[in-house]
């Protein structure tokens, strides 16, 4: 019954109108908060079989994952984190470091009796998707990254120069008083910017994100996300000379980081395939979910 039931919710999950608005997880999946070294990671948690694990960027939180969880749940087990100080998870006052946060995944992982897994990022989760598989190589099956730069791998001191990119400098008390009550109006600039079309990330969509990152806490966390990337260039930087192993899907949206994800990646990993998902802006998941599940379901099958 419930293979039946996951399997009609990937279905549905696989013909999502173009303003789907955020689908619920399978009834099968169950949410746990598991206390990791300081901080509580709100989980959730589904299927059978070998491990993947999902992790979502800023504007976001693991519900974005749901369409594709609902497909690998078939026959993988699926866990989906907030990263820390988003989502539901818990607010510490520090350790936005991506190979800090790495170590929350680890301590997820081996809460649930996991070792292997596959990783798979978007946007920030990218980043931690990144900083995981350098910290623990031998313990991540492959990697899957999507349309976002990784810092310090070349070319990131180009990427960084980009005007588009100056909200990884904001931040701090007088920002975040800007910010307070506005989070909506902040939220709406990278679902404009950022989408090949914003009217895909639909207003349902939006209301549920800006009312999760209103919650007391979760804008300084948000900001402070961004604030350690300078941190996390320096930690990255060794990974150019040993260069990952394992297989590595670089997804990009054609109309924003497109190929230049594969780019990156091939300058800090030996087996790199490239996929650019046509049409799509950065909110792949939200403008594309058919392809980017096609793309992913693919590359754990080869």
């Amino acid at each position: 019954m419930i293979r039946t039931l996951l399997t009609t919710l990937t279905l549905l999950a696989l013909n999502l109108p173009v303003n789907a608005a955020v689908m619920p997880f399978p009834e099968a999946f169950r949410l746990q908060d598991i206390p990791v070294d300081g901080v509580t990671m709100h989980v959730r948690v589904g299927g059978k079989g070998p491990a993947v694990v999902l992790l979502h960027g800023f504007g976001d939180t693991g519900d974005m994952w749901a369409p594709l969880a609902a497909d690998l749940a078939r026959d993988h087990t699926v866990v989906v984190p907030d990263l820390r100080g988003m989502g539901l998870s818990s607010i510490p006052e520090g350790g936005y470091d991506k190979k800090t946060q790495a170590g929350d995944i680890r301590g997820v992982l081996a809460a649930l009796g996991i070792e292997h897994s596959v990783v798979v990022g978007h946007d920030i989760g990218t980043m931690v998707a990144f900083a995981y598989a350098s910290r623990y190589p031998q313990l991540t099956d492959r990697l899957v990254v999507m349309d976002a730069p990784v810092p310090g791998i070349t070319p990131w001191n180009d990427i960084v120069r980009s005007p588009m990119l100056w909200h990884f400098d904001f931040g701090g008390p007088d920002m975040e008083r800007l910010v307070a009550g506005r989070e909506r109006i902040y939220l709406d600039r990278f679902w404009n910017e950022f989408a090949g079309n914003p009217a895909k990330v639909d207003e349902e969509t939006r209301q549920h994100y800006a009312k999760l990152y209103a919650r007391p806490g979760n804008m300084h966390a948000a900001f402070a996300q961004f604030r350690s990337i300078r941190q996390d260039a320096k930690d990255n930087e060794p990974t150019m000379s040993k260069k990952l192993s394992m297989p590595v899907l670089a997804i990009g949206g054609e109309k924003s980081f497109g190929a230049n994800e594969a780019i990156v990646m091939r300058n800090a990993a030996d087996n790199v395939k490239e996929v650019v998902i046509p049409g799509a802006g950065h909110w792949l998941m939200e403008e594309a979910p058919t392809q980017t599940i096609e793309a992913i379901r693919g590359f754990l099958t080869q």
